[in-house]
């Protein structure tokens, strides 16, 4: 069937079925569920959609917009608007200490990374409290968009004593498995998890609309030696993960 087609008004506009804003987008909505509005593939222009209905532009704005607040679409400045792509769930536990990398492969995916950042640095305020640096020290770091067959999931901004990583660029895929071959593999780590409303930088990243529900997680990472080797700040979509954790009866 033909977007022209499904959205002939005489097959769903209905006069007593509310306002039509609201009908067009739900007719829209089904147009997406029922996979005729691919996910990442553009709506076509508001006067198309006006024409083909018959309704105004301001009526196909107001549905367009709806559509965008629920996260079904993302509008795009000068682009357009296009069918939002829904990232896979994710149960990730909390009990388990695991790269991105690991963590997909062990799900049978296939996780890509997009570079944002990677070099030597001087350090921030922030990472010389959480890597415990001298003031002269230096520190690596890694920025990526973490993808999950071909998904975005996750921005990691990833930062490590020089010392440990004088190298960031022999990172190409997981920093664990690299850390794990020069002897720094992490053994335990504290992890603090907020929910966020996404900012518009990093919901365009993660292919999101601006102020959707996002999880921002700071892991520090220790040697059994209980030095600190990694200190990363994360944001995830909200719409991919479920973290889980394991609860026992503490014993008085």
């Amino acid at each position: 069937m033909t977007i022209a087609a499904f959205l002939a008004p005489d097959k769903w506009l209905l006069s007593d079925g509310g306002p039509r804003y609201v009908q067009l987008r739900q007719r829209l909505s089904e147009g997406v569920d029922q996979g005729l509005l691919k996910a990442g593939s553009p709506l076509p222009p508001e006067r198309e959609i006006a024409a083909i209905t018959e309704l105004s532009r301001v009526t196909v704005r107001k549905a367009i917009q709806a559509l965008a607040k629920d996260g079904i679409v993302i509008q795009k400045q000068g682009s357009g608007s296009f069918v939002a792509s829904h990232a896979p769930q994710i149960e990730q536990s909390l009990s388990r200490l695991t790269s991105f990398s690991e963590d997909m492969s062990r799900r049978g995916m296939v996780s890509t990374s997009i570079w944002l950042e990677r070099g030597v640095y001087m350090p921030s305020p922030d990472e010389v409290l959480a890597l415990a640096l001298s003031p002269d020290a230096s520190v690596s770091r890694i920025a990526r968009l973490r993808t999950a067959d071909g998904k975005p999931m996750a921005i990691e901004r990833a930062s490590l004593s020089s010392e440990i990583l004088p190298n960031p660029l022999l990172v190409e895929t997981s920093l664990y498995e690299v850390l794990e071959q020069i002897g720094f593999r992490p053994v335990r780590a504290l992890q603090k998890i907020s929910a966020i409303n996404l900012e518009e930088d990093n919901a365009a990243l993660l292919d999101v609309a601006p102020g959707k529900a996002g999880l921002r997680i700071e892991r520090t990472s220790y040697l059994a030696d209980g030095r600190t080797v990694e200190f990363t700040q994360s944001i995830y979509r909200g719409d991919a993960y479920n973290f889980v954790a394991e609860l026992r009866l503490a014993k008085e």
